[in-house]
């Protein structure tokens, strides 16, 4: 491949891939039109797949520029398998890789473009989503998860650490700069909290041309509400991890403004746990995320069965 652009290195991680989506995702890297590539696959250590397989198919597919392949000796997660691949990486630029999308031929290019013409440190773009057949839901990630806002510039970090607009397999970033991320906060998935470190570096730019062929299915690890079935569930999974996210934060960023992060969190903590006057001080609140604030302050109070409703409602994305 030509060398005269700087080099994008393709990090994938994969777990467990349904071979043939693997195989239209591997298609479709090969297909860049982007000059300078190079891909790392990382196996998390897939107990029923064999490695083997997966090598093969990548073997199959990936003709038009160097890729490495590894494995992990035991699972460890998508979070820190895609923290190795960053240790491992080089290249001036890192693409951050799913197992069952489908990136446009121009995408690594638009991106790189961008990029360099605006200095950000990070740049993502808008998904067509597409079923399990392939088939297209939606032109914009923004018609099926209406509360998803893409945002562009500085000062960006204190919104990031409600919400995350940064789709991972559309974001192209500096390499040098995901390196100074590491390591990757663990209660944080890995585009959410890149897309934090960079904000708090320096801008972000988001793209609204859908890039990636985005497929939403029943396995998706980042689905809205994934593992809530239950109130006990919600505040595992949503109060606790939060709280705990933000005192990660906090002593990561240090310059960060935390307070009023910090207090929100521990007004949701004692909301669920019913402690007295608790709903006015979450109440209080609200405008650092009036939208959950709302749910909690409703969906918390009602029975078990309108509440596991009002949370299929949401995955669904009427709410």
């Amino acid at each position: 491949m030509e060398t005269g652009k700087p080099l994008i290195s393709i990090l994938m991680a994969v777990y467990e891939p349904r071979m043939d989506w693997l195989k239209e995702q591997l298609d479709s890297l090969n297909a860049q039109t982007y000059p300078n590539l190079r891909l790392y696959v990382r196996d998390d250590c897939s107990p029923t797949v064999p490695h083997v397989e997966i090598q093969a198919l990548v073997e199959q597919c990936i003709t038009r520029f160097p890729y490495q392949i590894g494995r992990n000796e035991k699972n460890l997660g998508s979070n820190l398998t895609f923290e190795r691949l960053t240790r491992e990486a080089e290249g001036e630029y890192f693409a951050y890789c799913d197992q069952d999308d489908v990136w446009l031929p121009e995408k690594l290019s638009i991106l790189q473009e961008a990029l360099e013409r605006n200095g950000a440190q990070l740049v993502c773009s808008d998904v067509l989503a597409v079923d399990g057949h392939g088939e297209i839901l939606a032109n914009s990630i923004t018609k099926l998860r209406k509360r998803h806002v893409f945002r562009s510039g500085g000062g960006l970090a204190s919104g990031l650490m409600y919400r995350n607009f940064v789709i991972g397999c559309t974001m192209l970033l500096r390499a040098e700069v995901a390196r100074g991320a590491l390591p990757f906060l663990p209660d944080m998935v890995h585009d959410h909290y890149l897309a934090l470190y960079c904000a708090y570096q320096g801008e972000i730019q988001s793209l609204m041309e859908p890039l990636v062929r985005y497929r939403i299915h029943g396995g998706n690890q980042t689905a809205v509400l994934s593992g809530v079935y239950t109130k006990k569930d919600y505040f595992t999974v949503r109060i606790q991890t939060f709280h705990r996210r933000m005192m990660e934060i906090h002593q990561r960023f240090p310059t960060l403004e935390m307070d009023s992060a910090l207090e929100w969190a521990e007004a949701r903590i004692a909301y669920y746990q019913k402690r007295p006057h608790s709903g006015r001080q979450l109440w209080r609140m609200r405008k650092q995320n009036l939208t959950t604030t709302l749910f909690e302050l409703v969906t918390l109070k009602m029975p078990l069965p309108l509440f596991q409703f009002a949370v299929q409602l949401v995955q669904c994305g009427v709410l």
